[in-house]
């Protein structure tokens, strides 16, 4: 019989599970983090240059002219 709880095989034993909780938790905050990141950005005015940029690229694909 087996035992899989063998801490002599590499990734195998009790630390096995920490590790993945560990992992867990770095994704975690990673996460978190991105999440803040690109709401600041999500947030920001979108510069007018920009938006008629858009609007333009909009005429051009209907046919329209700006």
């Amino acid at each position: 019989m087996i035992d899989s709880s063998d801490s002599s095989r590499p990734g195998g034993g009790k630390t096995e599970g920490a590790g993945l909780e560990e992992a867990r938790l770095r994704q975690q905050a990673i996460g978190v983090k991105l999440r803040h990141m690109f709401d600041e950005v999500v947030n920001e005015p979108v510069p007018d240059e920009f938006l008629e940029i858009l609007k333009r690229a909009d005429a051009k694909a209907s046919g329209g002219d700006a």
